[in-house]
């Protein structure tokens, strides 16, 4: 080993991510979210396009696997899932991509924390407001469809953002950057 290497400690695996994982990381976090957006715009399509009434729009999957739209536990598992996404992937991002993408992260606690509410409500029969069903908070103003595309895009749009300028960083940025996202410039000596 000459005196300008180092030895490489093993790093943990929310380092890994965060580092030479992080592009990957990304990409499939972004997958995740696409296959959840694509359920409900095609649950969306079926109401507004098809014409099928609520009960019958449960989306792609929703169609032979009615359990994924009415089990508050698998929809609470998702928002977590987003929730530990966008958390543990942050490390990765300085500059303006961090700052858009702590918006998201805020926003998708809120989101978290109303199907907490959902799913707490599922597992004790109590509904708020003397609801018929479990009801999210700002579910006694819009109906469930339509909070869901507004939260999904809520959470969607800053997350792009931020990969955009994550993956066109400023020179500053760029130097601030540890992930693997961008290929490194060798300097030139001389």
């Amino acid at each position: 080993m000459t005196k300008h290497e180092t030895r490489t400690v093993p790093a943990g695996v929310t380092s890994s991510l965060n580092g030479t994982y992080h592009r990957p990381a990304l990409t499939v976090f972004l997958l995740i979210v696409l296959a959840h957006w694509a359920e409900h715009l095609v649950q969306a399509a079926q109401i507004w396009v098809l014409g099928w009434p609520r009960p019958e729009a449960r989306g792609l999957l929703g169609m032979p696997f009615p359990v994924l739209v009415e089990q508050e536990w698998l929809h609470y598992g998702y928002a977590l899932v987003m929730l530990a996404g966008f958390w543990v992937l942050r490390g990765g991002f300085v500059g303006r991509g961090r700052s858009w993408w702590l918006i998201a992260l805020a926003v998708q606690i809120w989101h978290h924390l109303e199907h907490l509410l959902l799913l707490v409500q599922a597992l004790t029969g109590t509904y708020i407001a003397g609801r018929a069903a479990p009801t999210s908070l700002l579910q006694l103003v819009l109906p469930r469809v339509e909070l869901h595309l507004f939260y999904n895009a809520a959470v969607f749009l800053p997350m792009v953002v931020a990969m955009y300028y994550h993956l066109r960083p400023s020179r500053r940025e760029r130097e601030q950057m540890t992930c693997g996202c961008l290929p490194r410039v060798a300097v030139q000596a001389g």
